[in-house]
Protein backbone atom coordinates (compact mmCIF):
# COMPACT_ATOMS: atom_id res chain seq x y z
CA UNK A 1 0.00 0.00 0.00
CA UNK A 2 2.70 2.15 0.42
CA UNK A 3 4.71 1.84 -2.67
CA UNK A 4 1.13 2.40 -4.34
CA UNK A 5 0.50 6.46 -2.50
CA UNK A 6 4.00 7.12 -3.18
CA UNK A 7 3.28 6.04 -6.96
CA UNK A 8 -0.05 8.12 -7.03
CA UNK A 9 1.44 11.30 -5.64
CA UNK A 10 4.29 10.76 -8.18
CA UNK A 11 1.69 10.65 -10.91
CA UNK A 12 -0.30 13.96 -9.55
CA UNK A 13 3.38 15.63 -9.42
CA UNK A 14 3.01 19.18 -11.61
CA UNK A 15 7.23 20.21 -12.23
CA UNK A 16 6.32 23.96 -12.57
CA UNK A 17 3.91 24.09 -9.49
CA UNK A 18 6.74 22.18 -7.63
CA UNK A 19 9.61 25.13 -8.77
CA UNK A 20 6.76 27.90 -7.27
CA UNK A 21 6.01 25.80 -3.93
CA UNK A 22 10.03 25.32 -3.46
CA UNK A 23 10.14 29.04 -3.72
CA UNK A 24 7.41 30.14 -1.34
CA UNK A 25 8.39 27.69 1.65
CA UNK A 26 11.62 29.28 1.33
CA UNK A 27 13.64 26.02 0.55
CA UNK A 28 17.41 27.66 -0.13
CA UNK A 29 20.53 27.46 1.45
CA UNK A 30 20.06 28.64 4.67
CA UNK A 31 16.53 28.99 4.54
CA UNK A 32 13.57 27.89 6.76
CA UNK A 33 12.75 24.85 4.50
CA UNK A 34 16.07 24.52 3.26
CA UNK A 35 16.34 20.83 1.46
CA UNK A 36 12.63 20.34 1.30
CA UNK A 37 11.21 18.96 -1.95
CA UNK A 38 7.93 19.28 -3.73
CA UNK A 39 6.17 17.67 -6.01
CA UNK A 40 3.67 20.11 -7.05
CA UNK A 41 0.84 18.56 -5.59
CA UNK A 42 -2.19 20.85 -4.61
CA UNK A 43 -3.86 20.80 -1.05
CA UNK A 44 -7.56 19.12 -2.29
CA UNK A 45 -5.02 16.39 -4.77
CA UNK A 46 -2.95 15.22 -1.42
CA UNK A 47 -6.37 14.95 0.93
CA UNK A 48 -7.95 12.83 -2.28
CA UNK A 49 -5.26 10.74 -1.92
CA UNK A 50 -4.95 11.24 1.67
CA UNK A 51 -8.56 9.69 2.26
CA UNK A 52 -8.12 6.69 -0.57
CA UNK A 53 -5.32 5.75 2.07
CA UNK A 54 -6.70 6.25 4.92
CA UNK A 55 -6.02 2.71 6.32
CA UNK A 56 -2.17 3.09 6.92
CA UNK A 57 -0.94 1.79 9.71
CA UNK A 58 1.45 3.94 11.75
CA UNK A 59 4.76 2.41 10.56
CA UNK A 60 3.95 3.11 6.66
CA UNK A 61 3.27 6.47 7.95
CA UNK A 62 5.93 6.92 9.82
CA UNK A 63 7.90 6.01 6.39
CA UNK A 64 5.82 8.97 4.76
CA UNK A 65 7.08 11.50 7.35
CA UNK A 66 10.68 10.63 7.38
CA UNK A 67 10.16 11.30 3.43
CA UNK A 68 12.32 14.25 2.24
CA UNK A 69 9.70 14.62 -0.50
CA UNK A 70 7.07 17.09 0.96
CA UNK A 71 3.83 15.69 -0.33
CA UNK A 72 4.63 12.94 1.19
CA UNK A 73 4.65 14.29 4.61
CA UNK A 74 1.67 16.34 4.07
CA UNK A 75 -0.45 13.39 2.96
CA UNK A 76 1.19 11.25 6.17
CA UNK A 77 0.01 13.60 8.56
CA UNK A 78 -3.53 14.09 7.00
CA UNK A 79 -4.11 10.37 7.18
CA UNK A 80 -3.19 10.72 10.84
CA UNK A 81 -5.01 13.89 11.62
CA UNK A 82 -8.18 11.39 10.32
CA UNK A 83 -7.02 8.61 12.02
CA UNK A 84 -6.65 10.79 15.43
CA UNK A 85 -10.56 11.88 14.73
CA UNK A 86 -11.51 8.20 14.82
CA UNK A 87 -9.55 7.07 17.51
CA UNK A 88 -10.51 5.97 20.87
CA UNK A 89 -8.58 7.39 24.05
CA UNK A 90 -6.08 4.64 24.36
CA UNK A 91 -5.94 5.21 20.59
CA UNK A 92 -5.03 9.11 20.73
CA UNK A 93 -2.84 8.98 22.98
CA UNK A 94 -0.98 6.77 21.26
CA UNK A 95 -0.96 8.84 18.19
CA UNK A 96 -0.36 12.00 20.24
CA UNK A 97 2.96 10.30 21.43
CA UNK A 98 3.57 9.38 17.20
CA UNK A 99 2.97 12.74 16.46
CA UNK A 100 5.06 14.61 19.07
CA UNK A 101 8.03 11.79 18.35
CA UNK A 102 8.40 13.08 15.01
CA UNK A 103 8.07 16.55 15.82
CA UNK A 104 11.15 15.91 17.94
CA UNK A 105 12.87 13.74 15.28
CA UNK A 106 12.14 17.47 12.84
CA UNK A 107 9.62 15.34 10.27
CA UNK A 108 7.06 18.07 10.94
CA UNK A 109 9.26 21.17 9.22
CA UNK A 110 7.58 23.58 7.62
CA UNK A 111 5.03 25.39 8.23
CA UNK A 112 1.72 24.54 6.26
CA UNK A 113 2.45 20.96 8.06
CA UNK A 114 2.41 22.45 11.54
CA UNK A 115 -1.40 24.32 10.97
CA UNK A 116 -2.45 21.74 9.34
CA UNK A 117 -2.02 19.36 12.50
CA UNK A 118 -1.02 20.79 15.60
CA UNK A 119 -4.68 22.10 16.41
CA UNK A 120 -5.93 19.07 15.57
CA UNK A 121 -3.72 16.40 17.26
CA UNK A 122 -1.58 18.13 20.21
CA UNK A 123 -4.22 20.60 20.77
CA UNK A 124 -7.13 18.41 20.91
CA UNK A 125 -5.32 16.09 22.87
CA UNK A 126 -4.38 18.48 25.67
CA UNK A 127 -8.00 20.04 26.00
CA UNK A 128 -8.68 17.60 29.01
CA UNK A 129 -4.86 17.53 30.30
CA UNK A 130 -2.17 19.12 31.68
CA UNK A 131 -0.46 21.26 29.40
CA UNK A 132 3.28 21.62 30.25
CA UNK A 133 4.53 19.92 27.58
CA UNK A 134 3.08 23.11 25.09
CA UNK A 135 5.70 24.77 27.83
CA UNK A 136 8.91 23.18 27.05
CA UNK A 137 8.03 22.81 23.50
CA UNK A 138 7.87 27.05 23.11
CA UNK A 139 11.17 26.72 24.77
CA UNK A 140 12.98 24.12 22.27
CA UNK A 141 15.63 25.35 19.51
CA UNK A 142 13.51 23.82 17.16
CA UNK A 143 11.67 26.63 15.47
CA UNK A 144 8.96 24.38 14.17
CA UNK A 145 8.92 22.75 17.87
CA UNK A 146 8.06 25.96 19.30
CA UNK A 147 5.01 26.63 16.08
CA UNK A 148 3.52 23.19 17.03
CA UNK A 149 3.35 24.88 20.85
CA UNK A 150 1.42 27.77 19.54
CA UNK A 151 -0.56 26.76 16.90
CA UNK A 152 -2.18 23.86 19.30
CA UNK A 153 -3.45 26.66 21.71
CA UNK A 154 -5.82 27.10 18.87
CA UNK A 155 -8.06 24.44 20.09
CA UNK A 156 -8.02 25.97 23.60
CA UNK A 157 -9.12 28.89 21.83
CA UNK A 158 -12.15 28.03 20.05
CA UNK A 159 -13.27 26.51 23.04
CA UNK A 160 -13.18 29.96 24.56
CA UNK A 161 -9.81 29.11 26.66
CA UNK A 162 -7.20 31.86 26.58
CA UNK A 163 -4.62 31.73 29.69
CA UNK A 164 -2.47 29.47 27.79
CA UNK A 165 -2.02 31.47 24.07
CA UNK A 166 -1.52 34.70 26.63
CA UNK A 167 1.33 33.12 28.53
CA UNK A 168 3.09 31.20 25.76
CA UNK A 169 3.03 34.61 23.62
CA UNK A 170 4.80 36.03 26.33
CA UNK A 171 7.46 33.16 26.44
CA UNK A 172 8.12 34.19 22.69
CA UNK A 173 8.00 37.61 22.60
CA UNK A 174 12.12 38.00 21.97
CA UNK A 175 11.85 35.20 19.62
CA UNK A 176 14.48 35.67 16.74
CA UNK A 177 11.87 34.22 13.99
CA UNK A 178 9.32 35.70 11.58
CA UNK A 179 7.47 32.54 11.48
CA UNK A 180 6.81 33.03 15.29
CA UNK A 181 5.82 35.93 15.30
CA UNK A 182 3.04 35.97 12.91
CA UNK A 183 1.79 32.72 14.73
CA UNK A 184 1.38 34.26 17.69
CA UNK A 185 -0.39 37.68 15.87
CA UNK A 186 -2.53 34.79 14.72
CA UNK A 187 -3.72 33.51 17.69
CA UNK A 188 -3.80 36.33 19.56
CA UNK A 189 -6.25 37.50 16.32
CA UNK A 190 -8.48 34.64 17.12
CA UNK A 191 -8.63 35.71 21.01
CA UNK A 192 -9.25 38.87 19.93
CA UNK A 193 -12.27 38.03 17.87
CA UNK A 194 -13.73 35.87 20.82
CA UNK A 195 -12.88 37.99 23.85
CA UNK A 196 -12.06 41.94 23.05
CA UNK A 197 -12.18 42.77 27.23
CA UNK A 198 -9.67 40.22 28.04
CA UNK A 199 -7.48 40.67 25.33
CA UNK A 200 -7.29 44.09 25.63
CA UNK A 201 -5.85 43.39 29.56
CA UNK A 202 -3.03 41.52 27.58
CA UNK A 203 -0.24 44.48 26.61
CA UNK A 204 -0.18 44.45 22.64
CA UNK A 205 2.27 47.23 23.08
CA UNK A 206 4.21 44.65 23.89
CA UNK A 207 3.70 42.44 21.10
CA UNK A 208 2.31 44.82 17.95
CA UNK A 209 6.09 45.26 16.93
CA UNK A 210 7.17 42.19 16.77
CA UNK A 211 3.82 40.02 15.49
CA UNK A 212 3.30 41.42 11.96
CA UNK A 213 -0.12 41.37 11.08
CA UNK A 214 -1.73 41.75 14.54
CA UNK A 215 -2.77 45.42 14.20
Amino acid sequence: MLSQIETDLQSLANPEKAKILQGFFKTGPGQYGEGDIFLGIVVPEQRKVAKKYGGLSLTEIQTLLGSKIHEHRMTGLFILVDRYKRADSRGKKEIFDFYLKNAHLGNINNWDLVDLSAPNITGDYLLDKDRKILYNLAVSKSLWERRIAILSTLAFIRKGEFKDILKISELLLNDEHDLIHKSVGWMLREVGERETRRFSKFSLRKIARRCPGLC
